[in-house]
């Protein structure tokens, strides 16, 4: 009797041991265990840790609930200003209702992956090549809300969407350089203009000064010869007055004055020796 008592217990300990193996499950930190009776989805998700459920009768499905990034192929599409791109892109999403991206959606992932490229899809035709280059946190921001909105029925969340790159054509992209560099041209000359201006205000402004006070274009012109001179070139500068122009030009203009004045008398002078002449001819 003692043997079969004994034979007994260790066939129920077997017997025990076997089935708590079968029915042991380990559910992870980042894990959700979704349970199936019998086909049918019970209301209890399980938690991390250790789990059991009945052999043969339940199935338990584990669900990751960490932050998913998935890329998005490239997308090509025409803008809505006729350019044609390649757009790609890639999603931030996670998994917030286990047992909703179980039972309603057969691949949450090829689901989130066929949405966001649909997606990409009709944002590059609804939007500008200027807006993709220049405006994408409102592009990431629409495509987000586009994306999100059927996904959380599945039981999915989309934490976040970024445009990776814009890819243009070649054409494209020489046209584009050409009308940068014709900006940067326009922009340095208004500032060479406007230096030009400001340059020209100020020589005025020094101009006058120094009409007032003549010493101070000798002063000048002494700081132009130092400058010239701090050089190491052959250049030989001889500074020649200005004064000294004016007086020769006013010693020209006195000596002009008198010539003009004694050609009309000597033509005065004859006229009567002429007419004279021609009367004693007579």
């Amino acid at each position: 009797m003692v043997e079969e008592l004994v034979a007994a217990g260790v066939t129920l300990a077997s017997a025990g041991a076997v089935y708590v193996m079968a029915a042991a499950r380990v559910v992870k930190q980042y894990e959700r265990g979704v349970v199936f009776r019998l086909g049918r989805l019970r209301p209890d998700v399980r938690g991390p840790g250790f789990t059991m459920i009945v052999p043969g009768v339940d199935k338990l499905r584990k669900v990751n609930m960490q932050i998913v990034t998935m890329p998005v192929p490239a997308q090509e599409g025409i803008t809505r200003d006729n350019v044609t791109v390649r757009v790609d892109a890639v999603v931030y999403f996670k998994v917030t209702g286990p047992a909703e991206a179980v039972v309603r959606v057969e691949d949450y992932r090829f689901a989130v992956s066929q949405m966001a490229q649909t997606s990409l899809r009709s944002i590059i035709g609804k939007s500008e090549l200027d807006d993709l280059l220049a405006d994408r946190e409102k592009l990431n921001q629409g495509l987000e809300l586009m994306i999100d909105s059927p996904a959380v029925e599945w039981g999915v969340t989309i934490d976040r969407v970024e445009i990776k790159d814009v890819s243009l054509p070649e054409t494209m992209k020489r046209s584009m350089a050409r009308q940068a560099e014709a900006d940067r041209e326009r922009r340095a000359r208004v500032i060479n203009a406007d230096a030009e201006l400001q340059a020209s205000k100020k020589l005025a402004e020094a101009a006058k000064e120094m009409s007032e006070q003549p010493a101070a274009l000798q002063l000048r012109l002494l700081q132009t010869v130092v400058a010239v001179a701090a050089e190491k070139n052959s250049t030989l500068v001889l500074p020649f007055p200005v004064e000294l122009l004016r007086f020769l030009e006013r010693a020209q203009q006195s000596t002009q004055q008198p010539v003009q004045e004694q050609r009309p008398s000597s033509e005065k002078r004859l006229d009567p020796g002429s007419g004279g002449s021609n009367s004693g001819q007579d």
